[in-house]
């Protein structure tokens, strides 16, 4: 039996929709502009040029259906996402086979600090203190495969207090979910547990306290958060 200096930190665990078990998470990958519209908005070339990756932290996921606007930030944007989640792993998957990796889906979003994401892009600085801040990764229950099957087109869509603000097909993605995982296994040693944020629409903008946003992804439902 190991002795720990102290009480090691619980796993981070989301429910899987339908059981009683949770998917258990080992690390979080986030794609940027993986839509060309959203590439656009954020003043880049949306041409087809290699994918990019930034992380979250395992334990920014919540599946509590409240974010907290967070400190240090007056302009907090809302990005809705496809979150991958994978049940198997590897390096150098081929394309063919990458979606054999996939355990299930789930919306999700990827919170940002735009103010301090801008202020780090201008110094050629690391993106984390606008991305990987706690709770900043709200996500519903994971859907399994064998429940909704491989989600390669729909609609993605996001309202705030019932005005759309974010619209589009996962369909319109720049690199598709095979393309991802494959590329990530050539960088990163995969694994189960692992999940995948793969990019938003355009419509990205901000939030404020009190606000009611609707995340909806077809064959996924809607994952309703309160900005507290």
């Amino acid at each position: 039996m190991t002795d720990y200096a102290f009480d090691p930190p619980k796993p981070v665990a989301l429910p899987i929709a339908g059981t009683d078990v949770v998917f258990p998470v080992r690390r979080v990958y986030c794609i940027g502009r993986n839509y060309a519209a959203h590439a656009v908005e954020m003043g880049h070339d949306p041409d087809r040029e290699p994918p990019f990756f930034f992380q979250k932290n395992p334990d920014n996921l919540d599946a509590s259906g409240s974010f907290p606007y967070p400190a240090q930030s007056s302009d907090v944007h809302h990005e809705i996402e496809l979150a991958v989640m994978l049940g198997s792993g590897g390096t150098k998957i081929p394309v063919s086979d990458a979606l054999n990796h996939v355990y299930g889906y789930a919306v999700s979003l990827d919170m940002t600090r735009r103010d301090l994401q801008a202020a780090q892009k201008k110094m050629g600085r690391p993106w984390e203190i606008g991305k990987a801040f706690e709770r900043s990764a709200p996500i519903g229950p994971v859907h399994i495969v064998d429940s909704v099957g491989h989600l390669s087109a729909g609609l993605i869509e996001l309202t705030v207090n019932g005005e759309t603000r974010q619209k589009g097909d996962l369909n319109q993605m720049i690199w598709k979910v095979p393309e991802v995982i494959s590329y990530l296994s050539e960088y990163f040693d995969l694994g189960p547990g692992d999940v995948i944020l793969s990019g938003t629409p355009s419509g990205v903008g901000p939030v404020r306290k009190g606000d009611e946003m609707i995340a909806r992804i077809a064959g996924l439902g809607d994952l309703r958060v309160h900005v507290a």
